[in-house]
């Protein structure tokens, strides 16, 4: 989640994302917001078909992660695994700068997903196993991807420094701290192997992956949460609305989610035993990022959807604390 300030003003007439336009062919007049949390995505066309643009602040990603995340795409649509690709824009770049009176912005262009987007409540058993076996095969293909050292993504570590470092300008956040002191501890504890560890997608969520029913599998976008981390913690971030769903019994798609898993991919019991510890690492990761996204948010003139968006992150944030002081 990016900062709500930073969303405010990137989001001002467009301004951001038509400067980016320039630098790549596109239709005048279709160029329409898609969303915006982690990063700026709009929606365009060129010649008939449908393209994303995504951008974000310079102060909010780097240069090298983005370029180490399109290596990784580009390894994976060249291994026919189904993914979008980035596409070169007009001076034949894939990664695009401009700047403006508030800083710079890092922009990317990709293909359009092919398939339909699917709640959690729509899947069917055999469109929950595919969606294990989207991730098992990712995880595969991970295990045998060797990047350039200059083009390694973050790791979970950097992932708890970024946690240290909001808790740090949010001290009063005791149980939080402590949260963070015990799963430090446990995670530096893990082993890692090839069979258990590598890039992870980290967000393998409904909104990124989009059913193509003619082929029975999914169509996957948005890596730019990847991190290397335990594949389990891909597994439980996939399935961190199912695992934390307490209204319903959900361990039946849970079950068809790891036959298709497993079924390219095996898992170690124990790893599964570790699914609770690897959700409290999700839920203080998510906590720490919008502790910063409410950072500086007291702005006047506001857009329509400010205030509801800053409320609802509040109440997120009020819902995590309730459970860190549950028992480890």
């Amino acid at each position: 989640m990016m900062n709500l300030r930073t969303m405010v003003v990137g989001l001002t007439d467009d301004l951001v994302a038509k400067a980016f336009m320039r630098l790549w062919e596109h239709e005048e007049g279709t160029l329409k917001v898609w969303r915006a949390s982690s990063n700026f995505v709009y929606r365009f066309e060129n010649k008939g078909k449908k393209f994303f643009l995504r951008f974000s602040f310079e102060g909010a990603q780097s240069l090298e992660q983005v370029e180490a995340e399109l290596d990784f795409i580009k390894y994976l649509a060249s291994s026919h695994y189904p993914t979008i690709v980035p596409i070169h824009s007009s001076e034949g770049k894939l990664v695009e700068r401009v700047t403006t009176s508030e800083g710079g912005y890092i922009g990317v262009v990709f293909s359009d997903a092919e398939g339909e987007s699917l709640d959690c409540e729509q899947m069917n058993d055999s469109q929950m196993e595919a969606w294990g076996k989207s991730l098992g095969c990712l995880h595969a293909w991970s295990q045998v991807y060797e990047p350039a050292k200059e083009l390694k993504r973050k790791d979970w570590r950097d992932g708890l420094d970024h946690i240290a470092a909001a808790l740090e300008r949010h001290s009063h956040e005791k149980e939080a701290l402590i949260e963070l002191d015990n799963l430090r501890i446990w995670l530096y504890s893990l082993k890692q192997t090839k069979h258990d560890y590598g890039l992870i997608h980290y967000d393998f969520q409904q909104d990124n992956i989009f059913w193509q029913a003619s082929k029975s599998q999914f169509h996957v976008i948005d890596f730019d949460d990847a991190m290397y981390h335990w594949y389990a913690m891909d597994i439980v971030a996939a399935l961190a609305d199912v695992l934390d769903h307490t209204e319903r019994d959900s361990s039946n798609q849970v079950e068809c989610f790891l036959r298709g898993y497993t079924a390219i991919c095996p898992l170690d019991k124990q790893m599964i035993e570790h699914f609770p510890k690897f959700l409290r690492f999700s839920k203080l990761y998510s906590f720490s990022r919008i502790l910063t996204a409410l950072e500086d948010s007291d702005l006047s003139n506001t857009p329509p959807w400010y205030a509801g968006l800053k409320l609802k992150l509040m109440k997120m944030t009020d819902e995590m604390r309730l459970g860190f002081s549950n028992p480890w």
